[in-house]
C-alpha cells in the first residue's frame, strides 16, 4: 500500500473485490477502532459495569438526540416494547394494534404483556402500517397504536396521532430500524407516548450484542420503565412490584456513545447509496423500488426491492457472490406462533393480509451500510439488470 491507503483505516475493505456481503460491519468499526479501544479501557478501568456512568451519559446524549426528555437503557429492542407496555398499564384483556408487516418481535411485546396483537395490513405500494386501515381495527379494547418505521421510512404520523386521539389511544414507536430518521422534521423516538429502540449489531445504531432503550417525554412512563427494568426496585432489596432484569450493559453504553457521534454521517451515506440504487434500477421492468414520501426523512436501514420472481433473483445475485436478504419471508400472522390468533375468520390462515403475504413473496433486501462503495452497488444493479431484461 501506498502511504495514502496507510492513513485510511477502510483502504483494505474498498480494495476487496469479489464477494458483496448483505452486510459488514468491519469498515465501520475499523473507522472508530481507536475510540472503541479507549471506551472499553475507561469500563475496564472503572470496575463498574451494570448502570454506571456510561449508561447514565448515552442516556442523556440519545433523549437529546431523539429531541425527548428521558431516555432508559434496557437489554434489548424486545424489551424496550414490552416495557413501554407495561409501563402504559396495557396487559390482559386489551388489544393493541401492530402492523401485520413486520418482524415477529413488535408481535411478541404485545403477547408478553399479556394484550392482544391486532394486525393492520401496510399502505399499498409502501411498507408501514395503513392509517387509513387502522381506524376499522379499532374496538373497545383497543389501547394503543404500535408503529414500525419500517426499513427506516417513518410512519405518516399525523392520521395515526388523529385517530389515537380520537379514540383516547397511546401512540409507541418501534424505532428499531429508523435511528435519526425524521417525519415532518420531527425526530423518530419523539413522535408518540414513548418509543422502543434495539441497538441490535446490524442497525443504524448498533451495538456489540443485544441492547435497547426507551425514549419518552413522559417522567411517569420513563419513571416505570425504569423500575421494571430493575427487578421492579429502586433501592435494593425493594422490591415494590414484578419486575424484570433488562439493563443496558455498561460497556454497550460505552461503545454506543463513540457510534452515535456518527450516526447522521452513517445515515448520509445511506441516503447517497439507496440513491444510487434508485438511478440505477429505475427503468427496470418487473422491478418495484422502494420511494420514500417527500414528507419523511428516510435513513435507510434496509433497501427492500420486488420483483415477482424473487426467490430466482435472489439465486442470480448469490451465484454472483452478493449477498441478499429477506425481510420477511414468513409474517407473524402465518408463523407456528401465532396459529392460535383469531382473524374473524377463526385461527389466522393464508389469504386473511395478502398485501403483507405478497410483500413476504416479493421482497428482497439488498446490500446497504456505511462501508458499501458505489462500485459495488453499480456491480449489483448490473447484475439486477441482466436478470430483469431477461425476464
Amino acid at each position: 500500500m501506498n502511504s495514502r491507503e496507510d492513513d485510511d483505516p477502510l483502504a483494505q475493505y474498498r480494495a476487496e473485490s469479489g464477494t458483496i456481503p448483505f452486510l459488514d460491519l468491519r469498515p465501520q468499526i475499523a473507522e472508530i477502532r481507536p475510540e472503541l479501544d479507549q471506551a472499553y479501557q475507561s469500563v475496564m478501568e472503572s470496575s463498574w459495569f451494570i448502570l454506571g456512568n456510561e449508561v447514565a451519559c448515552f442516556e442523556e446524549e440519545f433523549a437529546a438526540y431523539c429531541g425527548a426528555k428521558y431516555c432508559v437503557g434496557v437489554g434489548n429492542g424486545l424489551d424496550a416494547l414490552h416495557l413501554t407496555l407495561r409501563a402504559c398499564d396495557i396487559g390482559s384483556g386489551d388489544e393493541v394494534i401492530v402492523p401485520a408487516n413486520t418482524y415477529i418481535a413488535t408481535w411478541l411485546a404485545v403477547s408478553y404483556s399479556g394484550a392482544r396483537p391486532m394486525p393492520v395490513e401496510p399502505v399499498v405500494g409502501g411498507f408501514g402500517i395503513a392509517p387509513d386501515q387502522i381506524r376499522l381495527a379499532v374496538t373497545s379494547r383497543t389501547r394503543a397504536i404500535l408503529v414500525v418505521h419500517l426499513f427506516g421510512e417513518p410512519v405518516d404520523m399525523d392520521p395515526v396521532r388523529s385517530v389515537a386521539e380520537e379514540f383516547g389511544l397511546k401512540v409507541i414507536e418501534d424505532v428499531a430500524q429508523a435511528q435519526g430518521a425524521r417525519y415532518r422534521g420531527v425526530m423518530t423516538g419523539n413522535l408518540g407516548e414513548a418509543a422502543g429502540f434495539s441497538f441490535y449489531p446490524g442497525k443504524n445504531l448498533g451495538a456489540f450484542g443485544d441492547a435497547g432503550a426507551v425514549v419518552t417525554s413522559d417522567p411517569a412512563i420513563a419513571d416505570r420503565v425504569r423500575l421494571l427494568r430493575n427487578y421492579g426496585s429502586r433501592v435494593k432489596y425493594e422490591n415494590e412490584v414484578k419486575g424484570q432484569n433488562s439493563r443496558l450493559d455498561e460497556l454497550q453504553a460505552a461503545f454506543l456513545r463513540v457510534k452515535l457521534s456518527r450516526l447522521d454521517r452513517w445515515n448520509d451515506t445511506r441516503r447517497q447509496l439507496a440513491f444510487c440504487y434508485s438511478e440505477r434500477l429505475g427503468d427496470l421492468p418487473g422491478l418495484v423500488l422502494p420511494e420514500a414520501p417527500s414528507w419523511v426523512d428516510a435513513v435507510w436501514h434496509q433497501y427492500v426491492i420486488g420483483h415477482r420472481h424473487r426467490d430466482l433473483l435472489q439465486e442470480t445475485l448469490n451465484s454472483h457472490g452478493i449477498g441478499t436478504l429477506i425481510h420477511y419471508p414468513i409474517p407473524p400472522h402465518l408463523s407456528a406462533a401465532y396459529a392460535d390468533l383469531g382473524t374473524g375468520k377463526g385461527a389466522s390462515a393464508k389469504g386473511d393480509f395478502p398485501v403483507s403475504e405478497r410483500l413476504a413473496r416479493e421482497s428482497l433486501s439488498l446490500p446497504i451500510y456505511p462501508g458499501l462503495t458505489r462500485e459495488s452497488v453499480t456491480r449489483v444493479c448490473g447484475v439486477i439488470r441482466e436478470f430483469c431484461e431477461s425476464c
